[in-house]
């Protein structure tokens, strides 16, 4: 996430570290900009990354000590409320070298803190200074009326028990190197105003100011929740099986990787793992969005969070608490907020610039129509510190990172894990996917799709087949075995097994010799026909892997295989092909198989690939103008999907789908490749939204302003009202169905 530091100081540590502060009270872009800028300031630091969703800030360093870093940030009126410390061994080494460890609450509570957890919005100390402001305001409108000469004093009270702590937050600011932040604007803005006699006014705003604050900070931690909640789907205990054979409640963060646990029908799986034992149907849709319950058996992976369906499941524990694939996803979808989108750089950028530009018109506002025109003196400053209210850049800035952070919640809620707003941005552009096949648009395995009997009946065929691969854990062993479970078959004993190398396996089974393998192998001892021959051809064009079973030296039947299509994977393209996108095959599989599975699906197919045709492919695509999805399992086509705008790693949780590509899906459903691609157009749909409300408000108000129409009060509702209607506005994003696909839009080709 984070770029290696642009230069080290000769007298620094030789280890760079690494740690990541939870903030509280950093509930807007405008704060982070504050501590990003207060940060940079201090000797050591290399790198800032602050997310304003994900309340956290994660700096680069060499310093001993993070007193320095907090101390920092608690003078600007924000709270560190926890460490995680990530130590690298030496600038340059991968994760594998690093060690993290967190420290527990710093720091000293300020003001401007957020909707804590466990706490409601009106426990907050910033809501306890919006009341005493409010409080303030009415007890000074009741005196005024009543004692028309105490108006003013009481008025001016009022506004210094809202500014005081917000002009302190603001010198702070202009210290550490934010002079333009909208407390000093805020401040600028009610001093000025006592100046020219409108000292209620002044009041009023700084009450408002206050108001919205607070409502900035309730619309933040909802955004912060969203994700959160996800860790509330693990159960805080499980049933741990003890050496003795004895079942005893634990916590279930205690628990160690191979430890054997138990999972109750309708409990809460309490931690990765695999089924030892059991089966029973696990509803897996908080994890992954699947909405129907999947059916699991022995050797099966559960994730924790799903709910255990009919069966009592004896699971050994694969993963530990903080590993787990909720606690995963929910630190992806975190460091995933820190990453900017283009468009969000684009607006930091101006915003940079448009905050002190603001602050120039506004001094023009003030000085040049009096010095040149004649203008009234307070007039004019009165319109001058209304702009610098409007001038406020809370609403823009906040924009796009809060249609962002909304969109990666909801997302991570239907298993598509984007990592960072760069992808999420690109990823809307794609106007070609490139799929890999074996394990991305088929299940990965083999599967019997075909028993022929020539000389016995296909139940006699398929029962001498498994009796045969009895015990065997080979891929098309497995398959059909499978096909006999699912007929009920019951499989006779076998005598004298034989395996074959290369060609297939030979026993006696019910006193018959049967033999199982390949036509080539069979045809050496027995003749074909031409209509048998026939038949394996035409199953062979169908890309199907044929076995045949002899009997006696006669042959019996036939058994095709083949790694079927994933149930969606037919309706998942259709997604895309009416999404304007066009899709296509890539593989290594043979041109007969791969031709087969590509007219079942209807996507063009590109076949007996190496990885580096299929880089090559992917630029070939890019160099036509193409934007370029690849998606693939995570591990094969490293290459390509490296080369491709944007890699779609089909996922089942591990490690590698979560950590390889740009982006992954979590459940492996081809369905969902559409669904992150609209859930991208969604978001860019509302970031737009966002900045026409943002700088559309602003521009009415300025107008107004400027011509008389309004003054200070409406126009801290210009900038604080905006920041609220952009904020729910980009929290819409999390009302998306955590099931079921997405309507997708109509893409332009190039």
């Amino acid at each position: 996430m984070m770029s290696e530091p642009h230069g080290t100081n000769p007298m620094a540590p030789a280890a760079s570290t690494t740690t990541r502060m939870r903030v509280e009270g950093m509930d807007c872009a405008a704060c982070a900009i504050k501590i990003e800028n207060a940060l940079r300031r201090i000797p050591g630091v290399t790198e800032v990354n602050v997310s304003v969703a994900g309340g956290a800030v994660t700096v680069r360093h060499d310093l001993a000590d993070t007193t320095t870093m907090s101390n920092q940030i608690a003078g600007l009126g924000y709270t560190v409320t926890g460490l995680q410390k990530i130590e690298t061994k030496g600038i340059g080494h991968d994760h594998g070298d690093m060690i993290s460890k967190s420290e527990g609450d710093v720091g000293h509570s300020h003001t401007h803190d957020h909707v804590s957890a466990g706490k409601s919005w009106w426990q907050t100390s910033k809501a306890d200074l919006t009341i005493a402001s409010g409080t303030s305001l009415a007890v000074a409108f009741v005196l005024g009326k009543a004692i028309p000469a105490a108006e003013q004093w009481a008025f001016l009270l009022a506004m210094m028990v809202g500014l005081v702590p917000i002009a302190r937050r603001a010198i702070s600011a202009a210290v550490a190197g934010t002079p333009f932040s909208i407390e000093m604007l805020m401040t600028i803005a009610a001093v000025g105003a006592v100046f020219i006699g409108a000292t209620e006014e002044a009041a009023t705003v700084v009450f408002l100011f206050l108001i919205g604050e607070l409502l900035e900070g309730v619309a933040a931690s909802r955004a912060r929740a969203s994700i959160q909640d996800l860790t509330k789907l693990v159960p805080k205990t499980a049933r741990l099986e003890e050496d003795d054979g004895q079942v005893r409640e634990v916590g279930a963060d205690t628990l160690s990787v191979g430890a054997m646990i138990q999972v109750r029908p309708g409990d809460r799986v309490p931690a990765d793992g695999v089924i030892v034992s059991g089966e029973s149907a696990i509803d897996e849709a908080p994890v992954t969005g699947e909405s129907t319950p999947v059916r699991k058996g022995a050797d099966e992976n559960l994730f924790a969070g799903t709910v255990n369906g009919d069966g009592l499941l004896r699971v050994r524990v694969t993963a530990a608490a903080a590993d787990n694939t909720i606690a995963r996803v929910v630190k992806l979808v975190e460091e995933a907020q820190e990453s900017k989108a283009p468009t969000e750089r684009f607006i930091d950028r101006f915003s940079r610039y448009y905050t002190p530009g603001v602050v120039a018109a506004a001094a023009l506002v003030a000085i040049v129509p009096p010095l040149l025109f004649g203008g009234a003196w307070n007039g004019w400053i009165y319109k001058a510190l209304a702009i610098l209210l409007i001038g406020c850049p809370c609403a823009l800035v906040i924009s796009v990172p809060a249609a962002i952070a909304a969109s990666l919640s909801a997302g991570a809620r239907r298993g598509l894990l984007l990592k960072g707003g760069a992808v999420l941005e690109n990823i809307g552009k794609i106007t070609v996917a490139c799929f890999d096949k074996t394990g991305t648009l088929t299940a990965g395995k083999p599967q019997v799709t075909d028993v022929i009997g020539f000389a016995r009946r296909e139940a006699d065929v398929l029962r001498f087949a498994a009796a045969l691969e009895s015990g065997s854990s080979h891929p098309l062993a497995t398959a059909i075995l499978a096909k006999a479970a699912e007929q009920n078959i019951s499989l006779p004993a076998t005598s004298g097994s034989n395996a074959i190398g290369g060609k297939g396996i030979r026993a006696r089974v019910e006193g018959a010799e049967v033999f199982l393998g390949s036509p080539k192998a069979v045809a050496e001892t027995c003749t074909l026909t031409t209509e048998q021959d026939s038949k394996i051809a035409a199953l062979n064009d169908e890309g199907k892997t044929v076995s045949l079973v002899a009997v006696d030296g006669q042959i019996a039947g036939a058994i095709a295989m083949r790694d079927e299509p994933r149930p969606d994977a037919k309706s998942g393209l259709k997604l895309l092909t009416a999404a304007g996108i066009r899709t296509v095959m890539l593989t290594g599989d043979n041109r007969r198989t791969a031709d087969a599975i590509g007219k079942q699906l209807g996507i063009e197919v590109e076949a007996e690939l190496l990885p580096e045709d299929k880089q090559r492919i992917v630029g070939n695509f890019q160099k036509a103008g193409w934007s370029v999805a690849k998606i693939g399992d995570g591990i094969n086509d490293a290459p390509a999907l490296a080369a491709a705008d944007v890699g779609i790693a089909m996922g089942g949780g591990t490690d590698v789908a979560l950590e390889t590509a740009d982006a992954a899906v979590l459940h492996g459903r081809v369905a969902d490749v559409a669904a992150m691609i609209d859930l991208s157009k969604r978001t860019m749909v509302n970031i737009h939204q966002n900045i026409f409300v943002a700088l559309g408000l602003k521009a009415v108000f300025l107008i107004t302003t400027i011509v008389g129409l309004t003054g200070l009060w409406p126009a801290i509702l210009a900038d604080t009202g905006a920041t609220v209607l952009v904020t729910m506005n980009a929290l819409r994003l999390l009302r998306l169905p955590a099931t079921g696909p997405l309507e997708p839009k109509v893409a332009r080709k190039p």
